[in-house]
């Protein structure tokens, strides 16, 4: 039995989302605010403690709804019935989780309370968490009652008042701030059966829940009582943020909410002792050994302190106490085993040094770094959070029912982790991921053993975890702009393993790429994919001196090939990111059996830029290359995404001898750098090529002659090593003039990164100016 997916509706961000859960590890990637931590606190509040779930839950669109309802019941009278204001009429604008299961037929006795029909015979069997009204009609006349209330109250103050109107705000004002702080005692968490035979798929992003039919008839009790164990380590732990959880029989964690708790590690070794090593709760036979030295211990220790105390208390005695009829009194010990965890040096880390192994120095917790000691942490939280699910030791005692019969562990075991990355260096980040769900199997009765299931889902920002899983196991949160009046940007979730569909050529070359490059793919809000190591050197120092706003977004960029970077194109229009691909033109003669050639107009030249040709602008020869319109080499992926494509364009030069101003054609960045700064090149001091190139430019008498001669230094230069000298040129490094394919390429990705916050950013206030106009039209409707 596993989760096979989960859909979220009206949570936060989640306006309709499926996030499919792999068999054993999920990762949860994107950029900031797109909606992951969302994702892991309505899987905490559904199947862990419904009652955390408040109003600013909601997806602020939907308060448009509840105002309108609060509205619409403020115009009924009270004293006749209240029409179609049932539980339908809510449950559009309210949170839901529906939770689908995969049982198979072996299975069936943890599911029969979950079986939409007699015959089901193994599959997908799903349950619809939601939250609607205890009691609709009792939350309607309960708010119609408040704001009568405060309508009367400003009535008569104003009245009292000569009639001079007041104009503070009383409670409530309108259905939010009535949920805002009714919402526990009105709204209830209820669930209900779905039909697997109504599953429709999601499109583009967005799930399509099935729709419940009015009578359906709910779960009584909890659904997953008995089959579902959830764990979590949260993101605000500090270092360690450990909170205790309180199981029920059925496994189901409920967490305490105190989130400003904070412990150390040895509180937690200790809480680990506690709960399934002490002997001296729910002993067995193999703690008898141990209770027993604890006995003579404190027996021996307790003669100690009678024969030690014996002055002072016989001194006491002189002074007529204890009288007759006053208690004695008596020193006694009480040794607990966790006593010895207890003090502040409990736990220590033994540092290696040379000399005797037995007096190896000793430092106090703190003074481990925080990298270890969190990473400790979350370690023994995953081993704790195991053994309790497994009833190890002392917890399957603890877990006995009343007559003595131990409850069975869930078979399904959930954990959430949030942002494990945090004070882990980069090789600890990956060490953890690999090992967390190792250690959570680490037990006889799991393994690969079916019967019970883990499953891990991980929400992170790390580019070094998000690597070391296979892309079947991501899944990415992209941000998705409202799409008409009245809404928020929202988010969409894509499920990474059906990027590339079968094993290919195409999805290996990514899936290695990107473990090599260590991008930040999966987090940014634009990328760049170039060409070279010379580009891959100055484009940055292009963006840091010319380019102010790309400067301070979070820009990913990726050295590529131009004859691989079409290979990302999936990825890439799945992801809906904002890209501009600098890439060279490379032209060829086809006459010539494709031989690598200066570009040069009306000889029939072609690239052999597969990028180009088959990506964007989709264009092959080298004349329509060069004369392809910017908006050409721009191919939309949706409203507000786009692909870019920058390569060499013509670039007028000063004349060499005589003459206005010519054409030049370049073939890669670094002749095209060169023909953007002729005047800083024939100064220029450096190595490698920096020399070979101020000589040619002095001596060329034509453009043509000049683009020739850097061609066939190119073909035995360093690149990288000519890209380091441009960053070490005499004077300022921004003298350095950019070529005009990549000037026009980074000011287009500007003024889309920008275009794209501004609009989201615009949307949102406009949402929320929506709601306030709503607000205000009530309160035109409740002047008395």
């Amino acid at each position: 039995m596993r989760i096979s997916f989960v859909e979220i509706q009206n949570f936060r961000k989640l306006k309709a989302v499926r996030i499919d859960l792999a068999s054993e590890k999920t990762i949860f990637v994107g950029a900031n605010n797109s909606g992951k931590t969302s994702a892991m606190v309505a899987l905490r509040h559904f199947l862990v403690d419904p009652k955390r779930i408040s109003i600013h839950d909601f997806t602020i669109s939907n308060l448009l709804q509840l105002h309108e309802i609060g509205v619409a019941l403020e115009k009924l009278d009270p004293e006749k019935p209240l029409g179609d204001y049932g539980v339908e009429k809510w449950v559009a604008a309210l949170p839901s989780m529906d939770v689908w299961l995969h049982v198979e037929t072996t299975e069936i006795h943890h599911v029969t309370h979950l079986l939409p029909t007699l015959d089901w015979n193994g599959g997908k069997l799903g349950v619809r968490l939601r939250i609607e009204p205890e009691d609709a009609e009792k939350l309607a006349r309960e708010y119609m009652a408040a704001r009568k209330a405060a309508k009367m109250t400003i009535a008569s103050a104003t009245e009292a008042n000569n009639g001079s109107p007041y104009t503070v705000p009383l409670w409530p004002q309108n259905m939010q701030e009535f949920l805002e702080r009714k919402l526990p005692t009105v709204l209830a968490l209820r669930s209900y059966l779905l039909d697997a035979t109504k599953l429709l798929p999601p499109v583009k992003g967005m799930a399509r829940p099935q729709v419940l039919a009015p009578d359906s008839e709910q779960i009584e009790g909890h659904p997953f009582k008995g089959l579902l164990c959830v764990d979590e380590i949260n993101a605000q732990r500090g270092f360690s943020d450990v909170r205790d959880s309180n199981r029920t029989p059925g496994g189901v964690a409920e967490e305490k909410l105190d989130r400003s708790e904070k412990r150390k590690l040895s509180e937690q070794l200790r809480s680990y002792y506690t709960a399934h090593l002490d002997p001296s709760e729910t002993p067995d036979e193999s703690d008898i050994d141990a209770l027993e030295a604890i006995y003579r211990a404190q027996n021996s220790f307790d003669e100690k302190l009678k024969d030690g105390f014996a002055g002072p208390l016989k001194e006491m005695g002189e002074l007529g106490y204890p009288g007759v009829t006053d208690p004695k009194l008596i020193l006694t010990t009480r040794i607990r085993p966790i006593d010895g965890l207890s003090h502040a040096s409990a736990l220590q880390y033994e540092i290696n040094s040379v000399g005797d192994p037995a007096a190896q120095p000793r430092l106090p917790e703190q003074y481990c770094g925080l990298g270890y000691q969190n990473l400790i942490s979350m370690v023994f939280r995953l081993m704790s959070f195991r053994d309790a699910w497994m009833q190890v030791r002392k917890a399957k005692m603890k877990a006995a029912s009343a007559n003595g019969t131990v409850v069975p562990s869930p078979p399904l075991h959930l954990v959430l982790i949030e942002e494990p990355e945090a004070h882990l260096h980069a090789q600890v980040q990956q060490v953890f991921i690999r090992k967390a769900y190792k250690i959570l199997r680490r037990h006889p009765d799991l393994g690969t053993s079916p019967t019970l299931t883990t499953q891990l889902l991980v929400s992170t920002h790390s580019s070094h975890i998000a690597h070391e899983c296979e892309f079947a196991a991501l899944r990415y949160f992209r941000r998705r702009p409202a799409a008409k009046s009245g809404e928020v940007p929202t988010s969409v979730v894509i499920n990474l393993s059906e990027v590339f569909g079968a094993e290919n050529d195409t999805k290996r070359f990514v899936t290695r790429y990107l473990r090599a490059m260590h991008c930040d793919l999966f987090f940014a809000d634009a990328a760049i994919l170039v060409e070279g190591p010379a580009e891959r050197i100055l484009v940055p120092h292009f963006i840091r001196s010319k380019f102010t706003e790309l400067n301070n977004s979070y820009i990913t960029l990726l050295e590529i090939g131009g004859s691989h970077a079409h290979r990302l194109k999936p990825l890439i229009e799945h992801l809906g990111l904002i890209t501009l691909v600098i890439t060279d033109i490379d032209s060829s003669d086809p006459a010539q059996k494709g031989k690598s050639v200066q570009p040069k107009r009306g000889s029939n030249l072609v690239s052999r830029n597969t990028t180009l040709k088959d990506w964007t602008p989709n264009l092959e020869k080298i004349d329509e290359l060069l004369d392809c319109k910017e908006a050409k080499k721009e191919l939309p992926i949706d409203d507000f995404s786009a692909v870019r494509a920058a390569y060499q364009s013509p670039i007028m030069v000063p004349p060499f001898k005589a003459g206005g101003p010519t054409e030049a054609l370049a073939n890669t960045f670094e002749d095209a750098l060169v023909f953007s700064n002729l005047g800083l090149f024939k100064k220029i001091e450096g190595i490698g090529l920096v020399p070979k190139f101020r000589d040619e430019v002095e001596k060329a008498t034509s453009p043509e002659q000049l683009g020739e001669k850097l061609f066939n230094l190119l073909k035995s230069g360093d690149k990288a090593q000519f890209a380091l000298d441009m960053l070490m040129i005499e004077g300022e490094p921004e003298e350095l003039a950019i070529p005009k394919y990549i000037a026009d390429g980074l000011e287009w990705l500007e003024s889309k990164v920008k275009r794209k916050q501004e609009e989201i950013l615009a949307e949102t206030v406009a949402a929320v100016a929506e709601v306030v106009a709503k607000t205000a039209s009530i309160e035109e409707v409740v002047k008395p």
